[in-house]
């Protein structure tokens, strides 16, 4: 009976993490950290931030996206059915209920909120919480912006791009600037670009749909080339931050390293021939960020006073 009772509960919640791909927070958590080290140079004493508003960072970001991705899976259930490519998700096929897709989605932007109410009582830091809720809004908004606009793409690289100025403003407020500003100019320009390639899978279906995508709109060949643009502005970006933040060279042998790899991710897709997205989107895009991470706060670490 207790097995069963486990089963049952345990498989709509299984069925839920693979639908909001929680591994994929793995594109924006990093920057969050980047954001987090890169503030705490500027705390007294310590120069880097506590274990405790770490945690926090990592429970705003997992809330915060699991949210977003449930609310967006909820909204376009009824699209993703007469979408080949989509149709065999959770809740078109009845695998999750909507009901249930619900409750993720609250409990999942309350450990969102909470996680912000945090800072306010453990550090007396009221900037999170003041922000949480038009935070989410902007995050669920873009569940919309493909019915509205060609530049939806755009809408959930800047939905992202929040990421960074939140996790710096969570650690000093006083510090925001240029650094939180750049850094969320460089995952507007990389997420934006990379969702350009990925919605080339479905250019027909938008089409069919009525349904306002970059690739739609104009082709895929003018898409993946505006794709190439952002990223390239990305990496200007995270030059301009290593200057501005005076950063060292391993900071700049990462951004050479994701340099490379968006090189290669571009490559990888050509107009007609996306069997390799996958690769690009997921792998590439997951390596990128985790080097950029690594890189960036092993950098501040390094140049740390002793003691």
């Amino acid at each position: 009976m207790a097995e069963a009772i486990r089963s049952s509960w345990w498989t709509p919640v299984g069925v839920w993490a693979e639908m909001v791909k929680l591994s994929h927070s793995v594109f924006a958590l990093p920057f969050a950290l980047m954001a987090t080290f890169l503030a705490g140079r500027n705390l007294p004493a310590r120069g880097v931030p506590a274990w405790g508003q770490m945690g926090l960072i990592v429970l705003c970001m997992v809330g915060a996206r699991s949210a977003a991705m449930t609310f967006n899976r909820i909204v376009d259930a009824g699209i993703d059915a007469q979408n080949p490519r989509t149709q065999g998700r959770a809740l078109p096929t009845g695998r999750l209920s909507k009901g249930a897709a619900w409750l993720m989605f609250v409990l999942s932007a309350a450990l969102f909120v909470a996680a912000c109410a945090m800072f306010d009582l453990a550090y007396a830091n009221p900037w999170p919480a003041r922000l949480a809720l038009p935070v989410l809004l902007a995050l669920c908004g873009y569940s919309f912006a493909k019915r509205i606009t060609r530049w939806s793409h755009v809408w959930l690289g800047a939905g992202i791009g929040l990421a960074p100025a939140a996790a710096w403003l969570a650690i000093h407020p006083a510090s925001l600037g240029w650094e939180a500003l750049l850094l969320a100019l460089t995952v507007t320009c990389w997420i934006g670009g990379f969702d350009i390639i990925y919605a080339c899978q479905d250019i027909e279906v938008d089409r069919r749909d009525g349904l306002h995508s970059l690739p739609a709109r104009l082709g895929a060949a003018k898409a993946l080339a505006l794709t190439k643009a952002m990223h390239a502005a990305a990496l200007a970006a995270l030059i301009a931050l290593g200057f501005v933040g005076k950063l060292g060279l391993l900071y700049y042998a990462g951004v050479a390293a994701a340099a490379v790899l968006l090189v290669v991710e571009n490559a990888l897709v050509r107009p007609g021939d996306y069997a390799r997205v996958n690769m690009a989107f997921f792998t590439i895009n997951g390596v990128v960020s985790c080097v950029l991470a690594a890189a960036t706060i092993g950098d501040v670490l390094l140049a740390r006073p002793a003691g």
